[in-house]
């Protein structure tokens, strides 16, 4: 990874940032606002991820030499002179990882000036899209899978970076582990991990592949079990490790039917503990449908990866209160078709019973809304005074979420198109 990453943005936000240092506005006080106009089509709340890995950026946001080198076709030198100096010391406020969140949820509010509130637009919203396509689609995913853990292994099918991400934000969202080893020795994210096909193909006969596992890695593995005969693998899988072996997987065929099948050899051979896992491209819809199937965890790739249809979440950085030629501070907003901005700096709350459940995602312009007593406060400082003040570990992000979604409504849980589960209400 880059020691420095100003260069992970667009050429139009130092283009801008030159014309404004030209016009002298680049020093006006701003407000930016980072949030969905909208959810995914059909998806009834989303999560938000990505927080602590956008704060690790913005501390690394330097233009130094080799940067500024890079730019000197880009921007004129008075800019590049500017940037040479330029550290953020405004102040963010935001939506704590994990935190689940509603169309026009100000998930992140950024104070500053101009200059320096803009150059952050694609450096954000890049994170936040990503990470939070991924902790949505993992959050519905592990709401239908219960009690049964959820492992990540989606690496082989993305970008090596986004994988990291990726395996991250799963995390956060409720999956027990992940196959990736750099998002283990980055994150703390737990890893696990034992064969494929290969390695049974490598050996002369599927006895010879289950041996040589058991003897490494203890009767305690899990045994791929449909590279030739599923039967005879489980078969020989009980007879080489015993009756306490770990785990059988099954990666192909009809998943719900082949773990009957499986549960019922199992226990036949005395294997009743001996759990099973199934893998093979499957959804929050798939996971859905094996509830009723003698399954104990499944393994997640590509659909995790690429958001379960939705792989970005469709998020927006906009300038919406600037300082006006009096000093006083003016709210603006784009008014385009289909694309509007509400100008005014936000506030936030979680409007929720007495009994505890979210009601509506209230959204002050100008003030906080007032809290009736039974009502969450979402927005906390991030960055205060360009230093990082809202870094926490990934397990408080974790518990967070697990918090949040269980204050919603059931609906929340329902796997089939609707619109969001609460309102979002602007006083």
């Amino acid at each position: 990874m880059p020691a420095s990453t100003a260069l992970l943005t667009d050429h139009y936000e130092l283009t801008m940032l030159q014309a404004a240092l030209g016009s002298g506005t680049a020093q006006r006080r701003s407000v930016f606002e980072l949030f969905p106009r909208r959810l995914p089509e059909g998806r009834r709340y989303g999560v938000v991820a990505g927080v602590g890995r956008a704060l690790d950026a913005l501390e690394r946001f330097r233009f130094d030499d080799e940067v500024l080198e890079a730019l000197r076709d880009v921007v004129d030198e008075r800019t590049r002179e500017w940037l040479a100096s330029h550290r953020f010391t405004g102040d963010v406020w935001g939506y704590a990882e994990g935190e689940v969140y509603l169309p026009y949820s100000p998930l992140l509010v950024v104070e500053g000036t101009f200059a320096e509130a803009v150059l952050l637009e694609t450096l954000l919203l890049s994170i936040y899209n990503h990470d939070s396509a991924i902790a949505s689609a993992a959050s519905r995913m592990t709401s239908v899978a219960g009690d049964r853990p959820c492992i990540e292994m989606g690496s082989r099918r993305t970008h090596e970076e986004a994988a990291v991400a990726a395996a991250r934000a799963a995390y956060v969202a409720g999956f027990a582990t992940s196959s990736n080893l750099a998002a283990r020795q980055r994150y703390g994210v737990p890893t696990a991990g034992t064969s494929a096909h290969s390695f049974t193909l490598l050996h002369d006969t599927e006895a010879d592949a289950f041996r040589a596992q058991v003897t490494s890695l203890g009767e305690g593995t899990t045994l791929l079990v449909d590279t030739y005969d599923i039967r005879e693998a489980v078969r020989l899988g009980v007879e080489i490790a015993g009756t306490s072996l770990g785990a059988v997987r099954l990666d192909s065929g009809d998943l719900g039917e082949l773990a009957h099948q499986v549960r019922r050899q199992l226990d036949s051979l005395g294997a009743t503990s001996t759990r099973i896992v199934v893998t093979s491209d499957l959804d929050e819809f798939a996971i859905a449908a094996l509830a009723s199937a003698p399954v104990d965890a499944y393994g997640v790739g590509t659909q995790l990866v690429t958001g379960s249809g939705h792989p970005t979440c469709g998020f927006v950085y906009k300038l919406v209160s600037r300082e006006g030629d009096d000093g006083a501070m003016v709210s603006v907003a784009k008014r385009s078709t289909d694309k509007i901005s509400i100008g005014g700096r936000k506030y936030a709350l979680r409007r929720r019973s007495a009994a505890g459940v979210a009601e509506a995602e209230v959204v002050g312009i100008g003030e906080a809304p007032i809290d009736d007593g039974d009502d969450r406060s979402l927005l906390v400082p991030l960055v205060r005074g360009g230093e990082v003040v809202g870094r926490e570990t990934l397990d408080a992000a974790r518990d967070r979420h697990h918090a949040a979604r269980a204050e919603l409504p059931p609906a929340a849980q329902q796997m089939s198109r609707g619109e969001p589960v609460i309102p979002t209400l602007h006083v």
